[in-house]
C-alpha cells in the first residue's frame, strides 16, 4: 500500500517500507527546499526522475552545492550534512535503510525540529 506524507515543500509517497530499506518518491514544489540534515545511521541513494535538484553537502568543514539533472543519482551516507532543494517541480526517487526517525536538522525553514516531519 503506498502511503503518502504530505510535508511543507511537497510531499512523499511510500511505496516500500520492511526491516531492511525503504522507497519512497519525493516531489518538491519549485522553490522550497528540505532542512540541512543529517543522519547518524540512515542511507540513502537518490535518482532524479524530473526536474532540478539542487544538493548541498559537505560536514562542519565546508559545504559544496551540485546541480542533479533527471537521471542523475547520489548517494548520501551516515553523516554527511545535505539539503535538497528545487529550482523547479522536481520528483525523485529515494531508497534507504529503514530509519525514517533518524533526522538530525542543522536548519530548517519552517521551524521545524529533529524528528520525522
Amino acid at each position: 500500500m503506498v502511503k503518502r506524507v504530505e510535508k511543507p515543500w511537497g510531499h512523499e509517497l511510500h511505496f516500500a517500507l520492511t526491516e531492511m530499506y525503504v522507497g519512497k518518491i519525493l516531489f518538491i514544489r519549485a522553490g522550497e527546499s528540505l532542512s540541512l540534515q543529517y543522519h547518524e545511521r540512515k542511507d540513502e541513494s537518490v535518482y532524479v526522475l524530473s526536474g532540478r535538484l539542487r544538493l548541498t553537502s559537505g560536514g562542519a568543514g565546508g559545504l559544496a552545492e551540485t546541480i542533479v539533472e533527471p537521471g542523475g543519482t547520489f548517494r548520501v551516507t551516515p553523516g554527511t550534512w545535505h539539503r535538497f532543494a528545487a529550482d523547479e517541480d522536481t520528483t525523485l526517487i529515494e531508497v534507504s535503510t529503514p530509519e525514517l526517525d533518524d533526522v538530525v536538522r542543522l536548519e530548517d525553514r519552517y521551524g521545524r525540529t529533529s524528528s520525522s516531519t
